[in-house]
């Protein structure tokens, strides 16, 4: 058994297929399986159920790939942890996060890239629960999610600034005078927003319900892409957060502040105490608190709510 078996094995469940896990790990299909199948053979064990195509991991397989994850983390941990004793920052930041949160992440990443030019980052979409879980079994270096289910005790944590929302229009095809508006206009603008269940929308739903009011919109989606390309077209409007810098990704993009609009729940960047903890994550965090730092003590761009 080697790493690059164990890489083969979680490329396979990245992907579903044999064909684009070889893509992905730059060897030939036929190898893949080659390896795959020595692998099943070292541990005298079937890990994947195969037909025609990749069919899904068998229960044992599910076992193993979740070994393999713990095991491929700790190798990258090492790498990086000599790298560091030589005076160096490389590998991979893993970084989850939150769909909609109140921190740009290229506020963190560009000036790390620029600090340290051999770091690479991972951005993974994922819910609070799935970020704690990522973290604490060490599959994720930083959590960007929302602080009130962390045990402080398992976790450092750099908290954030509130999460005030405004609301994201293409001026192509929508027009606001207002300099802010209240949740009682939005129940005259078609919406669109993140799916139910969705920590960011749920923000928004008590909101919209401490007032009396039940908005219908008319997309959900848990893609953020995707409501910014709906916003793009003309079909709806989006409540967003107002620190994400969505509207500068388009000059036809705006965005107008939503009168006593904030998330319920704070947000922070988070580490895990315990060992092992890599050093690229360590002096990461610490980079990240010195740019958060920087970043509230310069006045906003645009208005606040």
């Amino acid at each position: 058994m080697d790493i690059k078996q164990l890489k083969f094995l979680i490329a396979l469940d990245q992907t579903r297929h044999f064909g684009k896990a070889a893509e992905l790990c730059h060897v030939t299909q036929p190898t893949l399986s080659m390896r795959l199948r020595s692998l099943e053979d070292e541990l005298d064990l079937v890990l994947v159920t195969r037909g025609q195509r990749f069919e899904g991991f068998t229960e044992a397989g599910e076992r193993v790939l979740a070994w393999a994850k713990a095991l491929l983390a700790a190798h990258d941990g090492l790498q990086a942890e000599a790298a560091n004793c030589r005076g160096q920052l490389v590998g991979s930041l893993r970084l989850g996060m939150v769909p909609l949160s109140s921190l740009n992440p290229m506020d963190l990443v560009k000036p790390l890239s620029q600090q340290y030019p051999e770091l690479s980052f991972q951005f993974l979409s994922m819910s609070s629960e799935q970020i704690l879980d990522g973290l604490s079994r060490n599959q994720l270096d930083l959590g960007l999610c929302y602080l009130d289910q962390v045990d402080p005790e398992h976790f450092d944590v750099i908290e954030l600034a509130t999460t005030h929302m405004g609301l994201l229009f293409d001026r192509r095809h929508f027009r606001f005078d207002q300099a802010e508006l209240t949740w009682e206009c939005l129940t005259e603008v078609p919406l669109g927003l993140l799916s139910q269940g969705m920590h960011y929308r749920q923000s928004i739903a008590l909101s919209f319900r401490s007032r009396g009011l039940a908005p219908s919109p008319i997309l959900e989606s848990d893609s953020t892409f995707q409501l910014v390309q709906a916003v793009n077209a003309g079909i709806c409007c989006a409540i967003m957060p107002l620190q994400l810098g969505i509207e500068a990704l388009n000059q036809d993009l705006q965005m107008v502040p939503i009168t006593s609009a904030s998330t319920n729940a704070p947000m922070g960047l988070l580490m895990r105490r315990t060992a092992p903890r890599s050093a690229l994550a360590e002096k990461c965090f610490e980079e990240a608190r010195s740019i958060f730092a920087s970043n509230q003590n310069q006045p906003p761009d645009g208005p606040q709510v």
